[in-house]
């Protein structure tokens, strides 16, 4: 029966979760609205200018978009409660969005890569005016990629960083775009070639980009245990608590946004059943209360020596 202390920290600690999963749905909501409108003008914008560059990053910022909404589609779902078939809760839907979003550039990387090829002989009397939106761009990618990876780490969303980097993919691909069409500008015979070109890099780049974000979101999918110094951390602060004798198997692994710990605790076998089960208590506490990754403790009681003995 738990205490009415843990019930008002299990309490507490839901509520703050719920708050941190609806920042970061907003963000990835206002992220949509943002691509749509970026890539809208960016299509329509780059093809009356005549600019492959700036309709193969039109095409990448519609992938933005769509990806802002997996993203938010996918915290949704991560903030259902647990329930019976779900004691873990739904985070894993979370990491499956981040997964989705790099399938989303790796076609993104590859299709734009393949129709700037198709079109590489081509010579385009790009104006102007193909720079407005890209300088518009910038300044919005930079704000939104800044504040995803803010948020992305304090609520340890997966999904909400691998966004911030299809934004800085977005920021890449619209420096290149940049530069492709100035060169033309400047001298449409010598660099005709540049406009196509800086379409093929922009693939180049999102591809590239795409293999990090699938590998990072595989790894949670195949519960590999985080990094070695936060073991040590779940470690060192069990030991911490009287009573709390040594440590025979640490286990942990992520679901969502936090992972899950198991533990298996060495105590004096002559302590009562109540008093190791305070001890177990108060290591679960301590270690949610100090590190904010960690979403629940399941401590496992043995004693010492027949640990040492190897049962």
């Amino acid at each position: 029966m738990m205490t009415v202390s843990e019930t008002v920290r299990q309490e507490s600690d839901r509520l703050g979760a719920a708050r941190e999963e609806l920042v970061g749905r907003r963000i990835a909501l206002l992220s949509v609205t943002v691509g749509v409108i970026l890539a809208t003008a960016k299509l329509l914008i780059g093809a009356k200018a005549g600019s492959a560059s700036v309709v193969s990053d039109g095409f990448e910022a519609a992938a933005d978009a769509l990806s802002s909404g997996i993203v938010y589609a996918g915290l949704w779902l991560a903030s259902k409660p647990p329930d019976a078939e779900h004691p873990y809760g739904h985070g894993r839907y979370e990491t499956l969005a981040g997964l989705a979003v790099g399938g989303m550039l790796l076609l993104a990387g590859v299709g734009i890569l393949f129709h700037g090829a198709n079109h590489l002989g081509e010579t385009d009397d790009v104006k102007l005016y193909a720079l407005y939106p890209l300088a518009a761009a910038v300044v919005l990618k930079l704000a939104l990629a800044a504040v995803k990876f803010r948020t992305g780490k304090r609520i340890t969303s997966t999904a909400l960083r691998a966004d911030a980097w299809h934004d800085v993919t977005d920021l890449l691909s619209t420096g290149v775009a940049i530069i492709a069409v100035a060169l033309t500008l400047l001298d449409p015979k010598r660099f005709h070639m540049a406009d196509h070109l800086g379409g093929m890099i922009i693939g180049i780049i999102i591809f590239l980009l795409a293999i990090q974000v699938v590998r990072h979101t595989v790894d949670q999918l195949v519960d590999t245990m985080p990094g070695a110094e936060r073991m040590r951390e779940i470690r060192g602060i069990a030991l911490d608590v009287p009573g709390a004798l040594g440590i025979e198997k640490c286990f942990a692994r992520r679901t969502g946004l936090k992972y899950h710990v198991d533990l298996h605790l060495e105590v004096d076998p002559d302590l009562t059943v109540r008093e190791s089960h305070r001890i177990a208590a108060a290591v679960r506490n301590l270690i949610k209360d100090r590190l904010p990754w960690v979403a629940d403790v399941l401590v496992h009681v043995e004693p010492l020596e027949l640990s040492l003995r190897g049962k």
